[in-house]
């Protein structure tokens, strides 16, 4: 059994063959001197280069290295994903393997961490990227993203952020969530906070990121929304739905039932056509509503995973 680590670093690396020695040192440079036990977990995510065969070299020579190798490249998400599970720090601070995020901030978070905190994310406020290709489209998201999470902080897209291992265990990540890791965790009652960070021009290779991402965030936002609003009640949001559609339908009948009755024919006009559809949809809308219930149900109690979160239980003498 391997005895715990106060502190985990977490880094997803794709194609970084450059800049990985420079990463290694650095890490070490600013977390050997703060006398906490460390490993640097970093996570190959299928490079192209020669980034597996630079970390084989690395973990010969540097105890703290725990070196994952994912046999094919399964996305920044899936990386972070195995990192997580591989980590062994009651802490864990995931940053970028570009060189972009500097090392030399993680004591920072750490310091804002043991105030109380369950997470501190970094906030590039002087950001050394392009102002209309990414930091521009980077303010519209964290704006978007604030206001339908609840959880307002400037800068989502910086990786640099530490958690506490226990907000970590009881979030699963899927598709492209790791943007959204902060409201993830106050899906889970999390306390968060921000403090201000470096950030440094790219220094090798080109972004990962394109226009594309643009579109994928939108979904993942719209399920971040979701899961924030009805992760356990999504009857709410799909039977009050089929309510409006059953009513406009119930309406609209009676309008024409009453029309029919007064010698109109009906048979030729689009509100009867309307009506129907809305009928059919608000049963669809309720029926989706029951599934997501049970799914729900199915959700939790298949993992024994509770409904709450108990952040301490105060007892007679003490606090456990």
């Amino acid at each position: 059994m391997t005895s715990p680590m106060d502190l985990s670093v977490v880094v997803p690396l794709f194609n970084e063959e450059e800049s990985l020695p420079q990463l290694v040192d650095q890490l070490l440079a600013a977390l050997r001197p703060t006398g906490e036990t460390f490993e640097l977990v970093l996570v190959n995510d299928g490079s192209t280069d020669g980034t597996a065969k630079v970390l084989e070299q690395l973990s010969i020579k540097t105890p703290e290295l725990v070196g994952v190798l994912l046999r094919k490249n399964y996305g920044q998400t899936a990386a972070m994903s195995a990192g997580f599970d591989v980590s062994q720090g009651e802490v864990i601070v995931c940053l970028d393997g570009d060189l972009q995020n500097d090392p030399a901030d993680i004591p920072l978070l750490l310091e804002k961490l043991n105030e109380g905190y369950d997470l501190v994310s970094g906030w590039r406020h002087q950001r050394q990227d392009p102002a209309l290709q990414r930091k521009l489209p980077s303010k519209i998201a964290n704006r978007l993203i604030g206001r339908f999470s609840g959880v307002r902080l400037h800068d989502y897209g910086c990786s640099l952020k530490a958690y506490r291992k226990e907000i970590l265990s009881d979030m699963r990540l899927y598709g492209e969530l790791h943007r959204f890791l902060p409201a993830l965790a106050s899906i889970e009652g999390a306390r968060i906070t921000e403090v201000k960070v470096h950030h440094r021009a790219r220094q090798y290779g080109s972004s990962k990121y394109g226009i594309d991402r643009t579109f994928r965030v939108l979904m993942d936002l719209f399920t971040v929304w979701f899961m924030k609003r009805f992760l356990t009640r999504p009857m709410y949001f799909f039977g009050f739905g089929g309510l409006v559609a059953m009513s406009g339908s119930l309406l609209t009948s009676m309008y024409l039932l009453a029309i029919k009755l007064m010698g109109e024919d009906i048979g030729n006009r689009p509100l009867l056509t309307m009506a129907v559809v809305l009928g059919l949809t608000g049963v669809q809308l309720f029926c989706f509503g029951l599934l997501g219930e049970l799914l729900m149900r199915t959700y939790h109690e298949s993992q024994g995973r509770p409904i709450y979160r108990i952040r301490a239980t105060l007892r007679g003498g003490g606090t456990s």
